[in-house]
């Protein structure tokens, strides 16, 4: 299990998961994924838990803590990786989005910012300090792809390119239409798919991670037993077999078997 000490400014780093149920989510994330989890005590922003993978002293892979309030719905929000958080959030403000929680550091942890695109997709900023981002990618169990889902793709496109820098390429997908963006010229980060009129209107604008699975059919079976609702799939892509589902408070978010030519190259 390689683990990862960095991640490159734009990249996504680190997935922190909303959740209006702890404990549920706790026992839904560790028996789906394998994951263990410890509290941690941040000042100023209450106990957080942190989840490992290859054990309680393993790398981290990913967070959780309770939503703020009840108008809120649960929600994994998908961290960026930023050298200049306020000169990024001037670009963000500047292409169109909302700064919805200002520049502040997370104790020892890193320095953060909470944004949201023009269309309303919430993402998040991060610079490191002591927690890099999630320690492990690309492996069964950790994050291995990003996604937005958005109404408006040709504004998306528009907007990340002047946030970070990427290019968004048609690529086919299940029949719908689909981006990938780049960073560079060849290095797939992210993806992007248009909420055609299949998409509930009362869904909104959101980004979502993938998860790595050995067996992704496997996988969503395991999260239907536990308490999610698959959405999408099992179905195969180009890039593998995926699906997508909403765990037991609700949150979305994507399990992949991926074609291993297809993952993201990160160095």
């Amino acid at each position: 299990m390689p683990e990862v000490t960095s991640h490159a400014p734009g990249w996504p780093s680190w997935v922190d998961l909303h959740s209006p149920d702890t404990r549920r989510s706790k026992e839904f994330y560790t028996d789906l994924f394998g994951w263990d989890a410890y509290t941690m005590t941040v000042p100023g922003f209450g106990d957080r838990e942190m989840f490992t993978l290859g054990g309680i002293q393993g790398p981290e892979v990913a967070g959780m803590h309770p939503l703020a309030d009840d108008t809120q719905p649960p929600s994994w929000m998908c961290y960026f990786r930023s050298d200049d958080i306020q000169a990024t959030m001037e670009t963000v403000r500047a292409a169109g989005g909302r700064e919805l929680a200002p520049p502040a550091d997370l104790a020892n942890l890193g320095h953060m910012a909470l944004c949201s695109d023009p269309e309303g997709a919430d993402f998040a900023l991060w610079t490191p300090y002591n927690l890099a981002g999630a320690g492990v990618v690309d492996e069964p169990s950790a994050m291995c792809w990003v996604e937005l889902a958005c109404r408006d793709t040709e504004q998306a496109r528009r907007y990340y390119n002047e946030v970070f820098g990427w290019k968004g390429i048609d690529v086919e997908h299940s029949g719908s239409d689909y981006t990938k963006f780049l960073l560079g010229e060849d290095r797939p980060l992210a993806g992007m798919v248009r909420m055609d009129e299949r998409w509930p209107q009362d869904v909104p604008p959101h980004w979502i991670p993938y998860f790595q699975v050995a067996d992704c059919d496997e996988a969503a079976a395991r999260a239907a037993g536990l308490g999610a609702s698959i959405q999408y799939g099992p179905a195969d892509i180009p890039a593998g077999r995926y699906a997508v589902m909403t765990d037991p408070t609700g949150a979305r978010l994507a399990v992949m078997t991926p074609d291993p030519a297809e993952l993201p190259r990160r160095s």
